[in-house]
């Protein structure tokens, strides 16, 4: 286990980066930085994060549990040492973008992940806005992997909770863009602006937590257009702010798609894990779908405008 000082490390470089929220509030009210707050959000935002503490609280021993379990049968003793740290930090960043890829690409991890997305505001303040459902959908299988090789929990722990803090400092709009190489290598708020997009052309996006070297690699890099703002939110809003709906919202909504009648087998599974937006009938759009049509509509606009022009 982790010594007590990382935790009250920890816990103290948390506390300092929520002070950064109402810093960033009333530098917007003076104008002097881009950030929209809006009091109803920004309290459902909080309260959807007390949720999420109580209930990784009940439910972090499957994360422990799994971790603990792997580490026991492990097959090599990795030391803990600063290299490993270093080494366990970017295996733990690819981990995190592929449990990022597929909590967009499957609608039963969809249902946790969705909470952090659901806001149509992009400030500070969003990142609490954090799934109660983590723990329980499945995805923490995806860390035993490392405690299996042999890298202590500690050392898991340490890489995962880094990972999440730097993810902070992203959720703005108050910084335009970094510098070129730091665009390059690293996770940026212009990145993940277009990641919690609504935009067709941007859905499904930038799903690295620190490195963009994963999604530069595996084809899922999209970069911000100047001439196409982000709308912020999911492809169809809740217009709620109360902290159980944001929560639980999807999951009622996969209950009712199961219960239709005269549906088969693979209907039914297809409505559990398929993709967001699949629907047996077609009568909704997945994001392949949705940017598709965008596609096509853009790829129209250059031909409708020369054929307007006069002779």
């Amino acid at each position: 286990m982790l010594d007590p000082v990382y935790y009250r490390a920890a816990t103290a470089v948390q506390l300092l980066l929520l002070l950064l929220i109402p810093i960033e509030v009333w530098l917007a009210s003076a104008a002097r930085i881009k950030a929209e707050y809006e009091l109803r959000d920004t309290l459902a935002n909080v309260g959807v994060s007390v949720g999420s503490i109580f209930f990784w609280g009940m439910l972090g021993w499957l994360y422990f549990g799994g971790v603990t379990f792997a580490y026991t049968h492990r097959l090599f003793d990795v030391p803990f040492t600063w290299w490993s740290f270093l080494l366990a930090f970017v295996l733990d960043d690819c981990r995190y973008y592929w449990w990022h890829r597929i909590s967009h690409r499957s609608r039963w991890f969809w249902a946790s992940h969705v909470v952090h997305h659901s806001s149509q505001h992009f400030n500070l303040s969003t990142n609490l806005r954090q799934s109660w459902t983590s723990q329980f959908s499945g995805l923490t299988l995806l860390n035993v992997p490392l405690a299996f090789i042999g890298f202590n929990p500690a050392v898991i722990a340490l890489a995962f909770t880094v990972n999440l803090l730097y993810q902070f400092w992203i959720h703005t709009e108050s910084i335009d863009r970094m510098p070129r190489w730091f665009e390059w290598l690293l996770n940026t708020p212009s990145h993940h602006r277009v990641h919690h997009a609504s935009n067709p052309r941007y859905l499904d996006a930038n799903y690295a937590g620190v490195f963009m070297i994963w999604d530069r690699a595996f084809g899922s890099f999209v970069p911000e257009q100047a001439d196409e703002p982000v709308r912020y939110g999911i492809v169809k809003n809740l217009g709620t702010f109360n902290p159980v709906r944001i929560a639980l919202h999807e999951y009622v909504s996969i209950a009712r798609d199961l219960m239709r009648k005269n549906l088969s087998w693979m209907q039914r599974l297809g409505y559990f894990f398929g993709p967001p937006g699949w629907s047996h009938d077609g009568s909704r759009r997945t994001s392949e779908e949705l940017r598709a049509v965008e596609a096509a509509r853009r790829d129209r606009q250059p031909t409708i405008g020369a054929s307007a022009r006069p002779a």
